[in-house]
């Protein structure tokens, strides 16, 4: 007999829409997801690819505003949509909405089996405030189980107490068959890419919001401490937008000889271009849960630079394998790595045909299995 599993998520990214349509097709589960909102514009500019779903979903009412920092969602009709979709398990995104809490509740008066699906790591910045510490850790001590993408998350929830049988891993995923497969057409003709994009022969690229907290400012610094001959022959591309563009541009401008580009937001079917066309990947963040444009780089076959504060790091990037490691905020030793891979077009190979290798365990069908794994333990386990 399938299970009903019901997923809370917060809105329709592009990037679980392959993990839901993978876990639609499980022989176990009967998967409905509701989203608390379509997209969020504020934030994320992500076009909803509502085509390509092939899993029940409806879109609760909202209404969000933001103020002083702090992000408010609130919806209706959530108690009735869980009547209707009458689920044998609840797996919520989150637990820092109204509904995460209006479910949790739901579900235990209900005798409903409860999974947090967790994404933080202790190198998160979040706040230590000890009101949200309290709440987050009753909301924690109120689920049965819980889904982690990786080894940083596991040790995030065992931290808060829970025990490791609970704790299922359902490793992050992207298309990488999109992505893969893009990447290899671009670079069939590269050079007119390259022309159409107006990018530097050679580069390395970051993706993500252009804010302190990515590492943006210490990539910049960097690429400035490179030898006058890397710089002159190589450049840096910055895909991605946020508030600190206007000061980015104003730092790149005196980088000399440097070549710095900055395209703005790009959606997904123009990012494997970009991955394509690139000589290394890097992630220099300074916080951040997982960081999904790695999987996406490797997946194009790239050698990563990433640091250790990347919740990804500790599954994806092995350092010297496939990539290299550096120490969040280290700015010489990531300009090290920098100046390591610019100068060794071998080790770049080398580098970038173990990412490909990796990142194959890492699919979106993988990812539901491990999804799957936990919504039946824990059927199982309040049936038994």
């Amino acid at each position: 007999m399938k299970r009903r599993l019901l997923i809370l998520s917060e809105i329709i990214a592009p990037y679980r829409i392959p993990v839901f349509n993978a876990l639609a097709r499980h022989v176990g589960i009967d998967l409905h997801v509701m989203f608390l909102a379509e997209s969020d514009p504020a934030l994320r500019d992500w076009l909803v690819y509502k085509d390509e779903i092939r899993f029940s979903y409806q879109v609760l009412p909202s209404w969000r505003k933001r103020f002083a920092g702090h992000n408010l969602l609130l919806n209706r009709g959530l108690r009735t949509a869980l009547r209707k979709a009458a689920p044998h398990v609840i797996l919520c995104g989150g637990y820092n909405y109204l509904a995460s809490w209006l479910a949790i509740r739901w579900a235990g008066r209900n005798r409903i089996p409860f999974i947090l699906w967790v994404e933080s790591t202790e190198q998160d910045f979040r706040s230590r405030n000890w009101v949200i510490e309290f709440l987050k850790t009753k909301f924690l001590r109120r689920c049965g189980a819980f889904v982690v993408p990786g080894k940083s998350s596991f040790e995030y929830v065992k931290h808060y107490g829970a025990r490791e049988e609970d704790i299922f891993t359902a490793p992050n995923a992207v298309d990488k068959e999109l992505f893969g497969r893009r990447a290899s057409v671009v670079r069939q003709d590269d050079r007119m890419h390259r022309q159409a994009l107006q990018v530097p022969p050679r580069f390395f690229l970051f993706v993500g919001r252009l804010v302190r907290e990515k590492g943006v400012f210490d990539l910049l610094e960097a690429y400035g401490r490179l030898t006058p001959e890397l710089r002159a022959a190589v450049g840096v591309v910055l895909v991605g937008e946020g508030t600190a563009r206007a000061e980015l541009v104003r730092r790149a401008s005196l980088i000399e000889p440097g070549q710095i580009q900055f395209t703005g937001f790009v959606q997904r079917e123009q990012l494997a271009t970009y991955y394509a066309l690139a000589e290394v990947f890097v992630f220099p963040s300074h916080t951040d849960p997982w960081g999904l444009v790695v999987n996406e780089a490797m997946a194009c076959g790239l050698p990563v630079i990433s640091s250790d504060a990347a919740g990804c790091t500790a599954d994806l990037v092995e350092d010297h394998e496939n990539g290299r490691v550096v120490r969040r905020g280290d700015v010489a030793q990531l300009s090290s790595a920098m100046e390591e891979l610019g100068q060794a077009p071998a080790l770049r190979m080398r580098m970038g045909n173990h990412s490909q290798e990796r990142i194959l365990r890492y699919s979106p069908e993988a990812c539901a299995e491990g999804i799957a794994g936990a919504a039946l333990s824990l059927s199982v386990r309040d049936h038994a």
